[in-house]
């Protein structure tokens, strides 16, 4: 027989909860606060992240994409930096391909593109092979420090320092030669000299950056399958060509690229050093913008060859990634 609960008498606590208490709120609960606070923390992070790459998209759109757009739309139109732009359509898109100085530029640029980097890839992948095999890594390190410090001083007070060691009169390089007994080499008022020239100090100032590239690539290639070629009676030539060139093929894929996207816009070695001389022998088109927009004033022309190079540059690249299929093995 149940017994009726007596007026005044206290309830029965539940299980679990201290006599004497109120019931603990979940929002009390340890747990529950390690949670919140974990959850704010993961907030301010994430916040702080977004701050940090908010600066540098904001440096990116303002000096990067925006210039890109500007020139889109400045190519549509005439403007003289003085009077208003005043719209012109696809006229100096049509001017272009009458041009023979835009073609012959192109012309130029393509030459330096291929000759610069070949060299580039070529002397930097042999430089890494005979330092990854031959050297320790003080030695390594060394030779990273030496390749790598002349792409920390900028392509133009190279280019300055360069005009005078290949200088015809007073150039470092004719003096020694001389004292050798060599004939002296017009460097820099001869369409081969020039070019020569241009070419050598661009490869000398990029080298670094390849060689690097070559160095990390070589270094990640599996031992044990070297090892296993070796034990086999491959020779270094088999061994390269067979396993070393395969692994390493999207290094030389990247190095080609971005050195044929630089070299495509090479400026400060002509412009600096040869002014795009002798004659337009290393007339480059970047400096041909840059003499079109800067000096005769024709904003909206000079755009207009940027977009233009902007696109041969795209074709180029989706090209190289398109024949790359046949060559390039990703592991």
């Amino acid at each position: 027989m149940a017994h009726p609960v007596r007026s005044g008498s206290r309830a029965s606590a539940p299980s679990g909860a201290r006599p004497g208490r109120p019931p603990q709120s979940p929002a009390d609960d340890p747990a529950v606060l390690r949670r919140r606070a974990q959850a704010g923390r993961a907030r301010r992070e994430t916040l702080f992240g977004y701050g940090m790459v908010s600066l540098s998209l904001i440096v990116v759109v303002v000096f990067t994409v925006a210039p890109i757009l500007a020139s889109f739309v400045l190519a549509l139109f005439k403007w003289d930096a003085i009077s208003s732009p005043e719209f012109v359509g696809l006229d100096n898109f049509d001017a272009l391909l009458s041009d023979e100085a835009v073609t012959h530029s192109l012309l130029v640029t393509a030459g330096f593109a291929v000759m610069i980097v070949f060299l580039q890839v070529v002397l930097g992948l042999g430089l890494a092979l005979l330092v990854a095999q031959r050297a320790s890594k003080i030695v390594q390190n060394l030779f990273r420090a030496a390749f790598f410090l002349p792409m920390l001083a900028s392509a133009a007070s190279i280019s300055i320092v360069m005009s005078y060691v290949f200088n015809d009169q007073f150039g470092v390089i004719n003096y020694y030669l001389g004292l050798l007994h060599l004939p002296e080499v017009s460097w820099l008022s001869s369409t081969g000299g020039a070019t020569a020239t241009i070419v050598i100090v661009a490869v000398w100032q990029q080298l670094g950056f390849t060689f690097i590239l070559f160095v990390a690539a070589l270094g990640s290639v599996p031992q044990d399958v070297l090892e296993a070629a070796q034990i086999d009676g491959a020779s270094s030539a088999r061994m390269f060509w067979r396993i070393k060139l395969p692994l390493i093929s999207p290094t030389v894929l990247f190095a080609s690229t971005v050195g044929l996207i630089n070299t495509m816009q090479l400026f400060d070695q002509p412009y600096v050093m040869t002014k795009g001389g002798p004659g337009d022998s290393t007339y480059t088109t970047v400096l041909l913008v840059y003499q079109t927009a800067f000096q005769n004033l024709q904003f909206g022309y000079a755009s207009a060859m940027s977009v233009v190079l902007f696109a041969v540059l795209l074709v180029i690249t989706a090209v190289q990634f398109t024949v790359s299929r046949k060559w390039v093995f990703y592991s």
